[in-house]
């Protein structure tokens, strides 16, 4: 397994070394490939994150921003991954408007939505049906129980293996997400893990054997770069 796990000692070294993830990965991609690609995730552990690399001097136009999840609430609602990345970040520098690809929580339908952003993934990576586009780097946290992206415990989502985005559902609510195979297809896939209330899960997550259908990080087993990166807190008992 490609696995990196790496404990630091908090939360403010765990934004720095995340932070040096994404810099050598955004450099690399771009000189390789003149674009980087990356999905962001939601939740409070990537706030500081973004804060700190809003303040850097990057070639934004050459930065391509996709979000790995989105709860399905309007894009200017306090809960959406969008709006707490563009507050956070995404306001603050001068990146084209192009270069934000969010995904789409306004017709009322859920998979019809999702259908539309995957639509709109095929044609900026120019693939097929049936192709994976590859990102650069996707973002991830994981929850207490065990989920990522908005791939719950024992959702459909989990399963689905024949589309790039499809409807998650966290009690009864539905959030649009990247499916296990496209996340899985990234050059980098770069968890950000805090809190000692994540100690049970990552337990699991990392035993030889147990039921990723229970803990679904279990299921992102990445063809690239796999880091999970812990703060002391969180990582003490690996």
């Amino acid at each position: 397994m490609n696995r990196i796990v790496e404990v630091v000692a908090d939360k403010v070294a765990l934004i720095e070394r995340s932070q040096e993830i994404i810099l050598s990965r955004l450099q690399a991609a771009i000189e390789s490939r003149d674009r980087f690609t990356i999905a962001l995730s939601g939740g409070s552990t990537p706030r500081p994150l973004y804060e700190a690399l809003s303040s850097q001097a990057l070639p934004w136009s050459k930065i391509h921003i996709f979000w790995g999840d989105e709860r399905y609430v309007p894009a200017t609602h306090q809960d959406s991954n969008q709006l707490m990345a563009r507050q956070a970040w995404l306001d603050k520098i001068e990146i084209p408007d192009e270069n934000i690809h969010p995904m789409h929580t306004n017709s009322a339908n859920p998979a019809q939505d999702a259908q539309k952003h995957e639509a709109e993934l095929q044609k900026f990576f120019q693939t097929k049906t049936g192709e994976i586009p590859v990102f650069d780097l996707i973002l991830l946290g994981m929850g207490d129980d065990g989920h990522t992206a908005s791939l719950f415990p024992h959702t459909d989502a989990l399963t689905v293996s024949d589309r790039l985005v499809t409807v998650g559902n966290k009690d009864g609510q539905p959030r649009l997400t990247f499916t296990v195979p496209l996340i899985n297809q990234a050059r980098c896939v770069l968890f950000v893990v805090a809190g000692a209330n994540k100690r049970p899960a990552l337990k699991q997550v990392f035993a030889e054997q147990a039921d990723a259908m229970n803990y679904p990080s279990r299921l992102i087993q990445s063809q690239g770069e796999l880091f999970w990166l812990l703060d002391r807190a969180a990582g003490a008992e690996l």
